[in-house]
């Protein structure tokens, strides 16, 4: 079993990284080979329309341009799960996980019937952090999420979102101008409720990279 991680966030060792390396270890636990990945490391935008894997000749799901992402999308349609990581900005996941998806479902997709070229198995794993309480997850966000879930239907295997809410966002929020938020709250927040996300975290690893 191989299972690819992607952080679609700027900060390598903050909420959505720690709940992705959680997720990393849970799929180590169960004997998957892992490859964890920053996308904020990598040269890439979104689909560019070239058209190249439309092409009657073309290699089918490949995208053909050259540039960091398109050999990470060769690793993800040869993977058995991939789990994706994201905070929510501005009610939305990053430019860079959506640049993702774009380029990933559209190599996949006919453009004579619109049905599905890829016939493998990858299950997905969408982790999802943000300042927002659950409550506004519920009310505002969910649908959005489970509009990104069905974006990743098209790998064929099992599909789950954990939302992982009202988190801390800074160490220390005297340094900033964030008088809106209660640091006391977030800090008690970060104590009792982060760890459980962390646990979850780790349980989607293991349930997404045996399950078959």
């Amino acid at each position: 079993m191989k299972t690819i991680l992607l952080n679609g966030s700027p900060r390598k060792n903050w909420n959505t990284a720690l709940m992705l390396k959680e997720a990393q270890k849970g799929a180590a636990s169960v004997g998957a080979e892992t490859e964890y990945i920053d996308l904020f490391d990598l040269s890439y935008t979104g689909c560019r329309s070239c058209l190249a894997c439309k092409r009657k000749d073309a290699e089918r799901c490949k995208c053909f341009w050259k540039d960091d992402l398109s050999p990470v999308i060769d690793r993800i349609f040869a993977a058995d799960a991939l789990i994706l990581g994201s905070p929510i900005y501005l009610g939305d996941i990053t430019s860079q996980l959506r640049g993702l998806i774009e380029r990933l479902h559209f190599c996949a997709l006919s453009y004579d019937d619109y049905s599905n070229y890829f016939t493998g198995k990858v299950n997905v794993g969408i982790i999802l952090t943000m300042n927002a309480p659950k409550m506004y997850y519920d009310l505002s966000y969910k649908k959005k999420a489970k509009e990104i879930a069905q974006s990743f239907k098209a790998l064929n295997g099992s599909v789950e979102v954990y939302a992982c809410c009202d988190t801390l966002q800074v160490k220390d929020y005297s340094r900033y101008n964030m008088a809106g938020f209660n640091e006391e709250h977030k800090k008690a927040m970060r104590e009792k409720q982060f760890p459980l996300d962390l646990e979850n975290a780790f349980q989607m690893g293991a349930r997404l990279s045996k399950e078959k």
